[in-house]
């Protein structure tokens, strides 16, 4: 049975607290209450959210991490660095849309044995389905931008047990790779729609075909 004089005592510490809640000064305090306590929540349930979040990310680029494209290598393997169209980088410095210089940017990406000079260049475009390259140089090193559409990047690397290292350029990237002289190349366009666009820059005249050898990759 409860104690009548502990129950009284109760009363009378709460009784001051319960006057308070019928004032009307109360409804300011509670309404305050509430909203910290909402904030509250809110705030755990993004920390929550955002973990789950950073610990099913891939530390890899986008590409690579998607579960269909898991058969790509990694940019560096290609010799290539990429760069996103929505955001600033050094490929796009303002709101005007991306500007670069394909021989500067890959010497400060750290592109292994970069075109130091633009002798030859030439543009091209890739139809949905079309290739181009799958040759090899022997007096040249080669210089790529590469955009407009899904493309396939083979560059061959013998430190890659299939002999080739192959990454998917998104639709919404400009890319930047090289094919140092005596390493075949090749860029597929895999988009249903839109068209591949390139910049091939050479450091020598390419002046006779007895210097490059064509249909390196039998699968292409």
């Amino acid at each position: 049975m409860a104690n009548p004089r502990r129950v009284v005592i109760e009363n009378q510490r709460l009784s001051p607290l319960i006057n308070l809640l019928k004032k009307p000064q109360a409804i300011p305090l509670l309404l305050s209450l509430f909203l910290l306590l909402t904030w509250i929540s809110l705030r755990l349930q993004h920390s929550s959210q955002s973990h789950v979040s950073s610990s099913s990310s891939h530390p890899k680029s986008t590409v690579n991490s998607h579960p269909d494209l898991k058969v790509y290598d990694d940019d560096d393997k290609a010799n290539l660095v990429r760069f996103g169209l929505a955001s600033l980088s050094p490929a796009r410095k303002d709101d005007r849309g991306w500007l670069l210089d394909p021989v500067i940017l890959a010497r400060d990406s750290e592109l292994k044995g970069g075109a130091a000079s633009c002798v030859s260049i030439h543009v091209g475009e890739i139809r949905p389905g079309g290739l181009r390259g799958n040759h090899r140089h022997h007096t040249c090193t080669e210089t790529f931008v590469i955009w407009g559409a899904k493309t396939k990047f083979r560059l061959e690397n013998h430190e890659v047990d299939k002999g080739y290292a192959e990454v998917l350029i998104g639709e919404d990237e400009v890319a930047v790779a090289v094919s140092q002289s005596g390493t075949a190349h090749a860029l597929v366009n895999v988009d249903p729609v839109r068209s591949t666009f390139f910049i091939g820059c050479q450091d020598h005249m390419q002046n006779n075909s007895s210097t490059s050898d064509y249909k390196v990759w039998n699968d292409l």
